[in-house]
């Protein structure tokens, strides 16, 4: 990577969404899965995070996850909404963020389970914060989001390669 500026990757599961809907795919958020995502927001803004590039599974809940977030934050809500992620397993979720822009420096992904919570730990070399890793491994419930350090192009993104810097799971 030419640029020293380390780049960021917050992987995130969406909001608690209704348990029925149309179908799987078009199932809504709960109004406190919103509130949870908005809250989200204001938490990744609080680290000082702004997104270059956004990734959305094109399920709906997921892409209001996404919109509330980018709400709580102050962020544009611009997203791609991939219907690929909807279904995909970690190693696809991986390639997907592999195509990110090669100059994005924070690059969000919200998805499903288990997806998320495996390509967070894949991802973490272990050598990120402590108290984060624990939380990470107790769990990736609803509308938690792990922010990883990647000092490699996108690209090159390989398993133990990003540094857990924080993990947060929101409840308003």
């Amino acid at each position: 990577m030419t640029d020293s500026t380390p780049r960021r990757l917050v992987v995130m599961r969406h909001a608690r969404a209704e348990h029925s809907g149309p179908s799987d795919h078009e199932r809504r958020l709960t109004d406190g899965g919103a509130d949870d995502a908005r809250a989200a927001g204001a938490w990744l803004a609080g680290l000082g995070l702004e997104p270059d590039h956004v990734l959305v599974s094109a399920a709906l809940r997921t892409r209001e996850t996404w919109e509330a977030v980018a709400e709580g934050a102050g962020w544009d809500d611009d997203a791609t909404h991939d219907e690929g992620l909807y279904a995909a397993g970690p190693e696809t979720a991986l390639d997907l963020v592999r195509q990110s822009p090669a100059d994005a420096l924070t690059v969000v992904v919200v998805g499903h389970n288990p997806t998320m919570a495996t390509l967070a730990q894949l991802l973490d070399d272990g050598e990120g914060d402590e108290e984060a890793s624990n939380d990470l491994a107790g769990g990736f419930p609803t509308c938690a989001a792990a922010v990883l350090e990647v000092d490699d192009d996108w690209a090159d993104l390989e398993e133990q390669s990003a540094r857990l810097l924080a993990f947060h799971v929101s409840r308003a």
